[in-house]
């Protein structure tokens, strides 16, 4: 990999840090050569600090690192994109990013399944998702199944309502079943991506 870090003045090329998980941009800095090999080096994003006049890995005072995935760089062989896992939030102000948004997969059913997540951990005795949680896997993967058998029966006719709220409904206990093993629907979606053949 030629990185163009002559191309500058300062030796420096942009480096543009983005969430491995959620594809959310969490911030902006700038390496030199070094920096970058350490970076490479030790697994942690390292940057060349111009405030501060030397090497600078992000999260050696907070323990906040971002662990790295992948890297790449652009067509003009001078900015460099990072995919990373960041441990904590991101910016000195304690925001998710250095432009104040939360670094959450912006998919509703990312979201739904944080909510699975807290109802399964909730004190409330009403919680239906908390009701299965506490009734095992194997109710949950019985109502996968009957979900499943009554979204089959709603295809052959041609109700698009009662189509449409079973589909719903196996997405839902899916999700369920997804969690009560320990995985999100990202895992599944990983492997489909490795499957996918262009």
């Amino acid at each position: 990999m030629n990185i163009a870090f002559d191309k500058f003045s300062d030796g420096l090329v942009p480096a543009i840090i983005q969430d491995k998980r959620t594809s959310k941009v969490l911030m902006l800095g700038y390496m030199h050569k070094e920096a970058f090999e350490q970076t490479c080096a030790s697994g942690k994003i390292t940057f060349f600090s111009r405030s501060k006049s030397r090497l600078w890995t992000k999260g050696e005072e907070s323990g906040n690192f971002l662990m790295l995935d992948s890297y790449a760089l652009d067509c003009d062989n001078d900015a460099l994109l990072f995919k990373v896992n960041p441990v904590g939030p991101v910016c000195h102000t304690g925001s998710d990013t250095c432009w104040n948004e939360t670094n959450e997969n912006e998919s509703f059913l990312g979201y739904l399944e944080n909510v699975i997540n807290e109802r399964k951990e909730s004190q409330n005795e009403n919680s239906y998702v908390k009701s299965l949680f506490e009734k095992g896997i194997n109710k949950i993967a019985q109502k996968v199944g009957e979900e499943a058998v009554e979204l089959v029966i709603e295809a052959k006719d041609n109700d698009k309502d009662k189509f449409l709220n079973e589909a719903a409904d196996l997405m839902f206990h899916y999700l369920l079943l997804l969690n009560s093993k320990g995985f999100k629907l990202d895992d599944v979606i990983d492997i489909l991506k490795k499957r996918h053949k262009k």
